[in-house]
């Protein structure tokens, strides 16, 4: 065999791994950027800023379940957080803070993670071998 045949031989095959990688990378992204559907479920949290009673608590909790694509409330006294799932496509949860503040005239906020916190990603995650290997793929595609 000559060696322009060897020379031609590997380049091509080089260029051939080369796209296959460029494909497997551009899959990778696409299937784990975040699509929100009308299954995509989504948490937030609205920390309230003042004490308020148990009949208080109580209200805000019914009537935050009460609201269209809202899933699940629960509202801890001690820390004063109002957490609650709810499916981003029927509602939005800062518009829920907002209503929150004005019908029931309390001192809330919705809690948003910072820039670093969401790349750290869900802290029920974190130790978690699957974990660590979402956040890896995810670092690597989220890079500017």
């Amino acid at each position: 065999m000559s060696r322009t045949f060897i020379k031609k031989a590997l380049m091509g095959t080089s260029a051939t791994i080369l796209l296959l990688l460029v494909v497997l990378g551009i899959h990778i992204y696409l299937v784990t950027k975040p699509q929100i559907n009308e299954k995509t479920v989504a948490m937030a949290r609205i920390d309230i800023k003042q004490d308020i009673s148990t009949t208080e608590a109580s209200s805000i909790e019914n009537w935050l379940s009460a609201q269209n694509g809202v899933d699940h409330v629960v509202y801890n006294g001690q820390s004063k957080m109002l957490v609650f799932t709810f499916y981003p496509i029927k509602t939005n949860a800062s518009a829920l803070a907002d209503n929150i503040k004005t019908i029931f005239h309390v001192n809330a906020e919705r809690f948003m993670p910072s820039a670093e916190q969401m790349a750290s990603g869900c802290p029920a995650m974190s130790h978690t071998f699957s974990g660590k290997v979402y956040a890896f793929v995810t670092h690597i595609f989220n890079q500017h």
